[in-house]
């Protein structure tokens, strides 16, 4: 359990938790590694999972009949993916596949959750960092949008 706590640590998404923090979040933790062009999520499933991105890369896509396959975005090491299920149902609105292969720490978003509910500090901490997540998430697939629409 102390390798898997050491990965929480060193992703940048949780820098600077307090130690005791992190050894609770093992509990809902588990490493994964995807292969290239597998998929992480589908549009549609349930959202049971967070990923914290180790190495790799990651395309957001969304399809369409006219065009396939888009990607709207991409995530690389550092990052993060999905939502910590702010409001039920929790599903995916986007797929996600490996560009690369892929390495991941994931964490149950039911357990988060719970853990939020009983620390509050934590609780209040995680959001925080999410938050400011999905604001630079959001201007970047702005960016990346603008460019597919216009060819840029």
């Amino acid at each position: 359990m102390e390798a898997l706590e050491q990965l929480l640590a060193e992703h940048p998404f949780l820098q600077g938790l307090p130690s005791r923090h992190l050894s609770r979040l093992v509990d809902f933790a588990e490493a994964k590694q995807f292969d290239a062009q597998q998929f992480l999520f589908r549009e549609g499933e349930a959202a049971r999972e967070f990923f914290l991105i180790r190495s790799g890369q990651v395309a957001m896509e969304i399809y369409t009949a006219r065009r396939g396959a888009i990607t709207i975005q991409t995530r690389q090491a550092g990052d993060v993916l999905g939502w910590m299920g702010l409001k039920p149902p929790y599903q995916w609105n986007v797929d996600a596949r490996a560009m690369t292969v892929v390495r991941v720490i994931t964490l149950k978003v039911e357990g988060l959750w719970r853990l939020c509910e009983e620390d509050h500090e934590l609780g209040y901490d995680l959001l925080k960092r999410h938050i400011g997540c999905m604001a630079q998430y959001f201007k970047s697939m702005k960016l990346q949008l603008v460019s597919l629409v216009h060819g840029v």
